[in-house]
Formats: structure tokens, C-alpha cells, sequence
């Protein structure tokens, strides 16, 4: 999705803004960028520098002349030997103590030279017009800048597909994107001075099905010849600010594992021209999966200044806990406003326009808007043409350090045809071989790929020193500054702010995370499928199946696109995007109903081919529909059985819920041993019919770690007490309000009602249906005022433009329903509004269930319908006002993988202070106390007063706010909000979010209930009952010797190489276990409020991990696979596999390619 700089509707991200780009009267300016040569020192300088130095200066020629003799003559033997052929490695990581100055306090984590929050801290946000170079300013240069260094020019051709936005991706592959990839190989082949990269494996798997045999050949030959360059290679180029970092990983490895099968190509350079800010994460992932270079261009246009004022927009990024220099990467940030061509070869796009040979008379694009249009170039006009190019590549170099320049030629869709592309490498090269023949110019100028930049930069960097006094920069990389932090809020003009896209189609971001965490679980059961059994049905079953977890991969990859979990694309669009992902859920489900038949030795014959006998206890009808609860209906004398998967690494006991069409059944376990249960009335979003007439049946479950559990729900079954019956109470002004049958309910008198378990009690404000306050067992209380809040807003599906605050909806006498049972209180409150149809419900639930984590968790579950017109241009937000002294600082997570400190700053609008919440943000006091809230879907979340914690639910928008979609946002769907609250208190002293400007982490305690929340149980309900009278043997899965360590998680754990498609080399492991470490704030309690066993201060054995198991030939990896080399990867030594031992740094994701072998 890129802006336009066209003129008309018909365009990309852009409507009307390139006007604004029109040339202004130039005027000099000072030159920010300096390279100057050193003065000479004056004579007696010299002298007394040599008196003072001269034993040093004695010494040093000694040495040096001991090298010169070493180099003519060579080592001798034996040291040679070891020597000689010893491969090249990176500059290895070292320790940097922070320095001890007074200016830069001494914090725990990474020392660098920038942080985003210095810029964010520094920069006024005046929006100042720069000239020709509107963000920027009026760019001059002296002329000598390349005398000793001349400048070298990469010109690089790219076609930016998105897969899905306007049209979807397979309307875009017909129209556009198969015939771009055959204009490529096509006209490359013609002259092996053209040059191209591609980025997204979705189209390019896609091309290689249906291409011809000599195209195939003709497309290696030209990536082994470096003329084509695969940039990324992720199956699509994803969104950095909703995708979780699990899905992050997932499309990554789907596209590099793809291109190394089937092209034997390793990409190790990152392009990400389109996503709508960047995110520290993915810096990360790309660490560890053996990319050195990213290249990126959508960052907040006054940071882009700043950056290139001082030459800093290329830099070393690192992660703010890395004190080791581990996560060092390289990266180039574009400078101008967008990725097309008027914006990328230097600042004053009027010029660029013209060097859009596309845009010539006669071809599909818009003309340029500011007047001046592109023409041939031949022998009577390349000078002239030549030096107007040259100029603004030499003024581009100025905001730069080195003298080796990138200027990508493309846009969206680009180089369609033969035509196209023939124009701009034809009029390109007439340039080129100009500048190139006049030795004066100090230029050469090339087609090239990012790896000919890259490379090209890094040995100039390597001759030339570019570091600046007292500059940290890195040991990887000489010559550029450190920086940490993220570019989240991302404005491209006018502060316009795309903190929109945070929120946009909430329904699909909530099935996103479904689709993620049931292909975790899917690829885990296939996993153990594989290795505990060996029988032939088995193998037969994952055959079958395996094409449907790619699928479903390859779905749940595709909808990480940069307009896809976004929620920015056109209604068609999501819809294409809903239906694969609700296809690939309900294929993941009857594969694992299967399985659980054969892990828990229930059948193994025919399994393939013979329906289930389980199914899941939710399911969706359709795409676009809320998952609903199977009804589990019982006659006299039967049961139904329920298996449970625990797809987390420890041991759960949870309270779970299933709905039942009868009160009095009974719960038992696997034993046929009875278990508490309650029952309670189920409850709807219909103010008319709150009461749905069924029933929600609770117990606690105990579950072992990856493992399966049986229980059984029956009708009749003596010597067990039924289940219990929650007390109803009810506040409401309707008359014709009747309470459900057979309950018995009371009446509400007070204007406040409380529930309470062991550790809380919540006090609610009756008229209103809200939450007031939480009480603690230890007597202190905390003041959470819940709010529901619309804004009125001129935005669109990126922008939020909110009209002013939000404004509170909950009118007084509204109805409530109090339900108190043994296991579970609720208050469900379907309030008062203006509005005859509701736009949201709520519940609020607490558990009691001894020694379990959902003692702690306030459960928050917000139903919402923003559907009609009364809701047009409304955007719906919850607040939570609260009397934690946060002084607007919270903080909230990058991708589920690490938290990002937010300041809410009075310089910029409301709508920039709002910040993506993929799953958790919090607040923290002075004195330590923490209001934590988790969710397992994107939203976004601020803190705009002292003690508030906003949450943006959905948002409705009538206008396209002018960036290329062409409609708003108006196709929502009812859907359901499930957050978890969570107050702590610190047992030790914490740091102060407001003197700490480093990221705080979680407590163990927080980090656990977020994985309760996003990887919750998988329930499967038998399709038909059975008696009670013929009790099958107990049943149940455990594959684990023993729960992990509370902070090691199992990202996943599969076999990637799916037979359908591949295989691994003979003698490769087949399994894949990705584990990561966990960083928890210890100034919280360590284990006992989290119930843990252990922690990961001591090593893992993968040996002995699993029961019955024999774990061979284990050995680590790149997170994508394709590397082994682990130094190379950043990772250090003790993150290695030695005789299975695995001990994992704090924060770190590691890899380990295994060989299972049943012991039986």
C-alpha cells in the first residue's frame, strides 16, 4: 500500500497530498552533512607530541615492522596451520559497560546513542514547511563531498505487491502480479546489467505453480547470478503492530523454508516498505533468523528529520535489554515521505517525478501532479537529464554518512508489462552509462540489488571511519550510531496519525489469534501423532492431514499482511481473508478430534478416513459468525465425555465451562470420580431476553502439560451430589423481567453489589452496571472506575481523528444480573444508553479454585454491536480510571515478545499518544502497585489522564481517510472482548516508571495469565453419549516427564517439513522445538502467587524431556531453520545444545532441530 503522489481517486494511500508537494522557491540552507577533512597540527605541536611519545612511537615501529615482515614471509609453522584456513566471522559481541557521565544515567539495558524516546523527548512536532522537501528542509551540498570518496548509486527496481488490499490476493495474481514476475524474468534475462528485487512468497509460489519449466530455469539462473534478489521472503510482508510474534515467526519461516526447498536461495536482506511502523520485535526475529540487513520507510515524518539532521537514519538497532550487542542488525531508513519514485531518488519530488519513465505518455500511471513529466532520453538531452538526476542523488547522500547511496525505482504493482519495463531499464541505463563516463562527476551509478548496497556500504565502512566522538555505535559495525525502541505511532503527514488500524475489524483480528493458537496445538498433536505412534494408520493420518496444517500455515501467514490483520482492505477482501481462516479452523478441528482418538488409545484403525467421534465444544458456523457452545444434552442414565488439551508446558487447573440444556447432571473424571461443579444461567446480548434458557456448567479441570484429559458430564449417575446451582440476584426497571426457571432469584435493593472470592472482592455501582473498586484480602483498596465511552471521528480504516474526547454512554437503570455459585461469580450488566439497540453488554467474573491462577484474574468479557447508522463515525472505547499515580506513563507490548514504555506528551494529538496492545499493557505507581490488562486479540490503548487506562473496542467510520482504500470502515460484526485484570502489588523496591526510561517486564505472575489467556484449553465433546453403566478405562495423555520452568514457554513445537510437500535431507531431524525465556520483574512475588515449580535459573535436558521418548540428534537453529551456525545468529555460547543441555538467556527464542523415536 503505498501513498500516491498521483493526481484522482484511483490511487495509493495518497488522495490529494501530492498536490501539496508542488516546488517552492528554493534558497541555501546549511549542509547537515559534514565531511570534512582533518586540519594539519601545527609544527611545535608535533614536535612535542614526538618527545612526549617517543618509547610508544619507538615501540610501534618496532611492530610494525615485525607485521610487514610476517606478511611478506608468512607465519611459521605450526602456527600457520591453524591459521590459514580459518573462515571469516563477524566481530563478536562484546560488553559495554554505561558510561559513567553524568548526562546518561546508568539504567539496566542496552547503552546506545539514540532511544526513540529521546527523539519523541526532543522533537517539537511543529510540522514545519521544508520547501521542494516539505517534511524535511531545503537540501544544498558544496561539491566536494566525493573528491577522495566518490559516490556510488544503486538504483533498485521493485515492484511492491500487496497480497490483498483493493482486490484479493488471487485477483491481484491473475490481473497483475503473475504477469509482473514474467515481465521480470523476461526482460532481465535481456541484459545482465538489470537488476530487481521481490519480496512476498505468496505470489511467488503461486507463479512458480502455473510457470513453465524454462521460466522456472530462467528465474534461478538469474538469482544465482545476482540479478535477482529475493528481499525477505516471508510468505507476505507483515504488520508489525497487530501481529503476534508467534504469527510473525510462522510467515517468516512459511516463505524462507519455501524459497530454500524450492529455489535453494537463503534471503539474509530484510525490505519492509509498507508496514505502518516498525516494531523492535521483528528487528529481533530477523536477528535470529540470519538476516544482517533491513531496509524500512514508514516511520513518523518528523523523525525523519530529526534522524537525518545529525546523518542517523542509518543505524545499528538493538533490543533495550541487549547489554551483549547480540541483537545488533543494520538499518537503512528511507528518508521521504513514500516508496514510489517521486519520493526516492532525492528531496524534491517534482524532480524525481520526471526519472518515472512509467509515467511517459502512453502508459497506465497518472502523470506527475506537479506539472513537469517524464521524456525520453537521448543523446541531444541526457546531459542535461543526467545532472538534474545527479543532483538529487547527491543531495539524498547528504543525509547519509557513507557515500554509497540506495534509490529504489518502483511502486505498487510496477513493471506490469513488457513496455513498462523496458522504459525505465532504457532510459536508466542511457543515465547511468553517462554519469559514468565523466570521471568529474566523482559518480557511478547501477542498477542493483539491496545485497550490491549493503555489501558495498559495509566496505566502504570498513575503509572509512564514520564514527562520531564519543559515539557507542556497535562492535558488529563500525562508523554508524546504537538505537533502541520502536516507531510506533507512525504519522505521514499533517499529523495524521495511524493509530486507527490498531482497532479497524476487531472481529477478524479476535480470529487472527484463534486461527494462531489452534495451529500451535494442531502442529503439536501432529508432532506427538508421528512420534509416540508408529503404526501405519498414523502415518497415514498425517499424510492426509498434513496439506491442511500448510494450508492453514500458509492462511494464517497470509492474513499477517501489512492490510490484513490490519484491518484496511477493501469488504470483499476481509471477507477472502475470513473464509480462509475459518476454513483452515475448522480443518485444524477435525484433524485434532482425530488424534485425540489415537493419543489417548481410544482407535487407531482407519482413522483417516472415518468421521471423528469427537468434535469441538465450539464452533462457528460461518466466516463472520461468533463461535457458539455445542449443547450437551443428556437422557436419563448417560454421559457425555469431554477431553481437554492443555497446549501450555505446565500443569493447569482451571475452571472450565461447558453448556448443558439441564440442571441436574453431574461431573466426573477420568477415574469415574466425582467433582464439584456449579451451574448457571446462560445469559445474552438481548435486553428483551437476556436468559437463553440453557445453562453453563462449571468445574475445575486439572490437565497435564501438553497432555490430554478426560471428564465425563452424566445424567443419573448416583453417589455424586449434581451440580450446584448459582444463587441469582437481579437489579432492573422491566416489569416483564422474569427470572430464569428453576433459579431462585432476589432482588438488587442497594446502589452497590459485591462479589468476592479469597484474595478480592469488586463493588459495583448498580444503576450504572460498572465496576467501582477492587478490595484486597490484605484490607488495602483500589479505586477502578470502569468507564464505556464513544468518540465521535472524521477517520478511517489507518486514521483516527477523534472530534474532541470520548464521551461516556452508560445512562442510570439499566439491568443487572448477579450470578454467585461456588467456582464462579458474575455480574452481567446489558445497560441503559441512548440508544434503543445496545452497543455493548459486559460481564465481570471472578473465580473461586484453590491454587490456581484465575484466583487473581478479573475476567472482563465486553460484547459489542456497533452495527447501523446510528454508530457511523463512532469509535467505542472502555476506560478504567483508576488511582494508580502513573503520571501518564504505561506500558504496552510489541508483538506478545516484549513491553515498550509510553509517555502521553501534550505536543502531539490524543490520537498519537495511542499505542498498539497486541496482548497486554499496564500502569505502575511509584510505589510499585501495578493495574495490569490483558487481551488475546489487537486493540489499542492509551493513558490520557493520570490513572487512566483506555482500551478502543471497535470503531465504525463512514469516510476513506484519503490513503488509497476508498471506503471506510462499515462492515462490523458482533463480537465478544475478553480481557483479564490483574492488580499486584511489589514485595521488593521497583523501579519508577518516570526516572526509569528503560521498559519494565511483567511480573511471572502477569506473564502467565497473559499465556492462560492467548493459549487457552481445547475442549472436545464425544458426538454421542454413552452409558453410564459401561465405564470405559481411565484415559488421559501426558507427554512430559514433568511441567518446564514457569518462565520457559514452548513456542511451538512440530514438524515443519510437512511430508505433503517436502522432505528433510536423510539423516535431519525431522521435529522442531522453539522454546523462549521469559524476563519477569522480580520486585513481584517469584512463585507463590503463580503457583510455580521451578524457574529457568538452571539448564533443561532435551534428552529426557518427554516420556517414552528418546530425543536424538539435537542440535540448535535459526528460528526460520535454514541455520545452524549460532554465533552467527547472535546467540551466545551457553545458548548451544551440549549433550542435550539447554540453558536460555532471559528474553531469548531458541530453536532446536530434534529426532523423535518412540520407546516402545
Amino acid at each position: 500500500m503505498a501513498f500516491s503522489s498521483y493526481v484522482g481517486g484511483n490511487t495509493r494511500r495518497g488522495g490529494g497530498w501530492a498536490n501539496s508537494f508542488l516546488p517552492t522557491t528554493a534558497s541555501s540552507s546549511p549542509n547537515p552533512k559534514s565531511k570534512l577533512p582533518r586540519k594539519l597540527r601545527k609544527r611545535t605541536v608535533l614536535r612535542d607530541f614526538i618527545f612526549a611519545n617517543f618509547f610508544t612511537i619507538g615501540l610501534s615501529l618496532s611492530v610494525l615492522f615485525f607485521l610487514i615482515v610476517v606478511f611478506h614471509y608468512g607465519i611459521p609453522n605450526p602456527f600457520a596451520s591453524h591459521l590459514r584456513h580459518r573462515p571469516v566471522r563477524p566481530r563478536k559481541p562484546i560488553y559495554r559497560k554505561p558510561p559513567s557521565s553524568a548526562d546518561r544515567p546508568v539504567v539496566s539495558g542496552a547503552v546506545v546513542d539514540i532511544t526513540t524516546k529521546d527523539l519523541y523527548d526532543k522533537i517539537q512536532f511543529l510540522d514545519v514547511d521544508g520547501g521542494p522537501w516539505k517534511q524535511g528542509w531545503r537540501v544544498t551540498y558544496r561539491g566536494d563531498e566525493w573528491d577522495s570518496e566518490k559516490l556510488k548509486i544503486f538504483v533498485v527496481p521493485h515492484s511492491h505487491n500487496d497480497p490483498g488490499w483493493k482486490l484479493t490476493v488471487e485477483e491481484y495474481y491473475d490481473r497483475q502480479s503473475r504477469h509482473i514476475l514474467d515481465t521480470i524474468v523476461e526482460t532481465l534475462s535481456k541484459d545482465a546489467r538489470r537488476k530487481f528485487i521481490w519480496e512476498e512468497m505468496s505470489y511467488l509460489e503461486r507463479w512458480w505453480r502455473d510457470a513453465s519449466e524454462s521460466k522456472k530455469t530462467s528465474l534461478i539462473n538469474l538469482i544465482k547470478n545476482g540479478q535477482l534478489e529475493i528481499v525477505g521472503g516471508g510468505w507476505v510482508m507483515n504488520d508489525e503492530a497487530n501481529s503476534h510474534y508467534f504469527a510473525i515467526i510462522e510467515q517468516m519461516t512459511e516463505g524462507n523454508m519455501w524459497l530454500s526447498d524450492t529455489i535453494g536461495f537463503v534471503p539474509k536482506n530484510s525490505w519492509a516498505i509498507d508496514p505502518f511502523g516498525y516494531s523492535p520485535t521483528m528487528a529481533y526475529l530477523l536477528r535470529r533468523m540470519g538476516f544482517e540487513n533491513m531496509l524500512i520507510q514508514r516511520t513518523h515524518y518528523e523523525l525523519k528529520k530529526e534522524l537525518a539532521l545529525h546523518n542517523n537514519l542509518e543505524y545499528i538497532w538493538r533490543q533495550s535489554w541487549d547489554v551483549e550487542e547480540t541483537t545488533d542488525i543494520f538499518v537503512h531508513m528511507m528518508p521521504f515521505y513514500s516508496y514510489d519514485v517521486p519520493h526516492t531518488c532525492g528531496p524534491e519530488p517534482a524532480v524525481c517525478c520526471q526519472f518515472d519513465f512509467a509515467r511517459m505518455r502512453g502508459f497506465m500511471y497518472e502523470l506527475c501532479p506537479w506539472g513537469e513529466h517524464p521524456i525520453e532520453t537521448n543523446q541531444e538531452n541526457v546531459q542535461e537529464r543526467a545532472l538534474k538526476l545527479l543532483d538529487q542523488y547527491k543531495k539524498k547522500s547528504t543525509l547519509y554518512r557513507t557515500n554509497t547511496l540506495i534509490v529504489p525505482l518502483g511502486d505498487d504493482f510496477r513493471y506490469i508489462s513488457i513496455d513498462e519495463a523496458e522504459a525505465q531499464f532504457r532510459n536508466y541505463q542511457l543515465l547511468f552509462d553517462y554519469i559514468n563516463s565523466n570521471p568529474s562527476l566523482n559518480a557511478q551509478a547501477s542498477f542493483g540489488t539491496l545485497e550490491d548496497y549493503f555489501r558495498t556500504l559495509r566496505e566502504e565502512a570498513e575503509r572509512i571511519n564514520y564514527s562520531r566522538p564519543g559515539e557507542v555505535g556497535s562492535g558488529q559495525l563500525g562508523g554508524f550510531p546504537s538505537l533502541s525502541g520502536d516507531f510506533f505511532t507512525y504519522a505521514d503527514r499533517n499529523q495524521d496519525y495511524w493509530s486507527g488500524y490498531y482497532v479497524s475489524r476487531p472481529f477478524f483480528k479476535a480470529v487472527d489469534r484463534v486461527l494462531e493458537h489452534t495451529l500451535r496445538a494442531a502442529d503439536m498433536m501432529m508432532a506427538f501423532l508421528l512420534g509416540y505412534c508408529q503404526r501405519a494408520s498414523c502415518e497415514k493420518l498425517s499424510m492426509s492431514s498434513s496439506y491442511k496444517l500448510t494450508a492453514a500455515r500458509r492462511n494464517l501467514a497470509l492474513f499477517q499482511h501489512h492490510d490484513g490483520v490490519t484491518g484496511t482492505a477493501k469488504d470483499h477482501v476481509v471477507e477472502d481473508y475470513g473464509t480462509r481462516m475459518h476454513t483452515s479452523l475448522q480443518d485444524l478441528q477435525i484433524f485434532m478430534s482425530k488424534t485425540i482418538e489415537v493419543l489417548l488409545g481410544i482407535r487407531h484403525e482407519k482413522i483417516e478416513h472415518n468421521p471423528a467421534q469427537f468434535e469441538p465444544a465450539q464452533a462457528r458456523s460461518k466466516y463472520d459468525a461468533q463461535p457458539v457452545h455445542k449443547t450437551i444434552s443428556l437422557r436419563e442414565g448417560t454421559a457425555q465425555s469431554i477431553v481437554i488439551f492443555n497446549p501450555l508446558e505446565q500443569t493447569r487447573d482451571e475452571v472450565v465451562m461447558v453448556v448443558v440444556d439441564r440442571l441436574d447432571v453431574t461431573v466426573l473424571d477420568s477415574n469415574w470420580t466425582c467433582v464439584k461443579s456449579q451451574v448457571s444461567p446462560e445469559m445474552q446480548h438481548d435486553k428483551s431476553k437476556i436468559f437463553t434458557g440453557r445453562h453453563r456448567l462449571h468445574w475445575k479441570a486439572s490437565v497435564p502439560p501438553l497432555g490430554l484429559q478426560v471428564y465425563y458430564v452424566a445424567n443419573g449417575f448416583v453417589g455424586c451430589e449434581k451440580a450446584k446451582p448459582a444463587k441469582v440476584r437481579i437489579f432492573t426497571k422491566d416489569k416483564n423481567f422474569h427470572c430464569p426457571s428453576p433459579y431462585a432469584c432476589s432482588k438488587i435493593e442497594d446502589e452497590t453489589v459485591a462479589i468476592r472470592n479469597r484474595h478480592q472482592t469488586l463493588t459495583f455501582n448498580v444503576n450504572l452496571g460498572l465496576l467501582q473498586k477492587i478490595s484486597h484480602s490484605d484490607g488495602s483498596t483500589n479505586s477502578v472506575a470502569e468507564e464505556i465511552a464513544m468518540y465521535s471521528s472524521t477517520g478511517g480504516a489507518y486514521l483516527f481523528k477523534p472530534n474532541g474526547e470520548a464521551e461516556p454512554i452508560i445512562q442510570a437503570d439499566g439491568q443487572l444480573v448477579v450470578s454467585e455459585g461456588p467456582l464462579m461469580q458474575e455480574v452481567y450488566s446489558n445497560p441503559k444508553t441512548a440508544w434503543n439497540k445496545n452497543p455493548i453488554s459486559h460481564s465481570t467474573r471472578i473465580y473461586n479454585v484453590d491454587n490456581a491462577l484465575q484466583e487473581f484474574v478479573i475476567e472482563k468479557e465486553y460484547h459489542v454491536e456497533l452495527l447501523g447508522g446510528d454508530f457511523n463515525d463512532r469509535e467505542l472505547v472502555v476506560r478504567y480510571k483508576t488511582d494508580v499515580d502513573n503520571k501518564r506513563i504505561f506500558y504496552s507490548d510489541l508483538n506478545g515478545f516484549q513491553m515498550s514504555r509510553r509517555e502521553t506528551y501534550d505536543k502531539i494529538p490524543l490520537q498519537g499518544n495511542y499505542c498498539p496492545m497486541p496482548s497486554l499493557a499496564f500502569m505502575q505507581g511509584p510505589e510499585g502497585r501495578r493495574f495490569c490488562v490483558h487481551t488475546r486479540q489487537a486493540l489499542g490503548v492509551a493513558s490520557l489522564k493520570n490513572g487512566w487506562l483506555e482500551i478502543m473496542l471497535d470503531r465504525r467510520l463512514v469516510r476513506d481517510d484519503e490513503r488509497g482504500l476508498g471506503q471506510g470502515v462499515m462492515d462490523n460484526r458482533p463480537m465478544n472482548v475478553i480481557l483479564h485484570l490483574l492488580l499486584e502489588s511489589n514485595i521488593s523496591s521497583t523501579s519508577s516508571p518516570i526516572s526509569n526510561p528503560q521498559p519494565l517486564s511483567p511480573s511471572l505472575l502477569s506473564h502467565r495469565i497473559g499465556a492462560h489467556l492467548n493459549y487457552p484449553l481445547h475442549a472436545f465433546i464425544a458426538k454421542k453419549p454413552q452409558e453410564i453403566s459401561v465405564q470405559p478405562p481411565p484415559r488421559s495423555f501426558s507427554p512430559l516427564v514433568s511441567s518446564l520452568p514457569c518462565d520457559l514457554h514452548i513456542v511451538s513445537f512440530k514438524i515443519p517439513r510437512s511430508s505433503k510437500y517436502s522432505q528433510p535431507p536423510l539423516g535431519e531431524p525431522r521435529f522442531l522445538l522453539t522454546l523462549q525465556r521469559l524476563h519477569w520483574d522480580s520486585s513481584y512475588c517469584r512463585k507463590g502467587r503463580a503457583q510455580c515449580s521451578s524457574v529457568a535459573d538452571e539448564d533443561i535436558n532435551l534428552f529426557y524431556m518427554f516420556k517414552g521418548l528418546a530425543v536424538l540428534n539435537a542440535k540448535a537453529a535459526s528460528l526460520n531453520i535454514l541455520h545452524e551456525d549460532t554465533e552467527m545468529l547472535g546467540y551466545t555460547e551457553q545458548d548451544v545444545v551440549q549433550e542435550g543441555h539447554v540453558l536460555i538467556s532471559p528474553m531469548e527464542i531458541q530453536a532446536y532441530k530434534l529426532e523423535l523415536r518412540s520407546n516402545e
